[in-house]
């Protein structure tokens, strides 16, 4: 018989990621590496990543406090609580909150390639390294995700 994971509403895997926070709730050590968990706190007016692709992973967003505006290629949505955005390989995306309160967003990846991403970039901060679009480009490459070069300048414009 497996173990169960419990992770408490004050538990988990803490990434501090420039105006994101993200909680990893399941690294994939529990579902056999099928299925990865975060919690995403944006910021107020704060951008998401550059516009991206995965190759090899889909990506879920659950909207649970706040509007997030979900970009895909040259189309904005506007996704109030309760909004799920569901992106297969491929799709280029990226997401912001463009309201004055926070937005949280339970995040999934399947399989949970992804998750070692946002450790990457933890520890590429922890390490003085900065949030530059280069340096991102290099840390998603790692995990068969590119930059959407060909809707650059669309959507929001950080650079994680």
């Amino acid at each position: 018989m497996s173990d169960v994971s419990v992770v408490g509403p004050h538990d988990g895997e803490v990434c501090e990621l420039g105006p994101a926070r993200l909680r990893i709730l399941e690294d994939g050590g529990t579902t056999a590496h099928r299925l990865g968990i975060a919690e995403i706190t944006l910021a107020p007016r704060g951008s998401g990543p550059l516009q991206h692709r995965h190759a090899e992973h889909d990506e879920g967003f659950y909207v649970v406090s706040g509007t997030a505006r979900f970009t895909v290629g040259t189309t904005d949505y506007e996704a109030p609580p309760g909004t799920l955005v569901m992106v297969p390989p491929g799709v280029p995306h990226t997401f912001a909150n463009p309201g004055d309160e926070p937005v949280v967003i339970l995040n999934t990846f399947t399989p949970d390639l992804y998750v070692q991403y946002f450790r990457d970039l933890r520890d590429m901060l922890a390490s003085g390294g900065e949030l530059s679009a280069e340096a991102t480009t290099e840390v998603m490459s790692r995990y068969a995700t590119t930059p959407a070069t060909d809707f650059a300048g669309e959507g929001p414009d950080d650079h994680r």
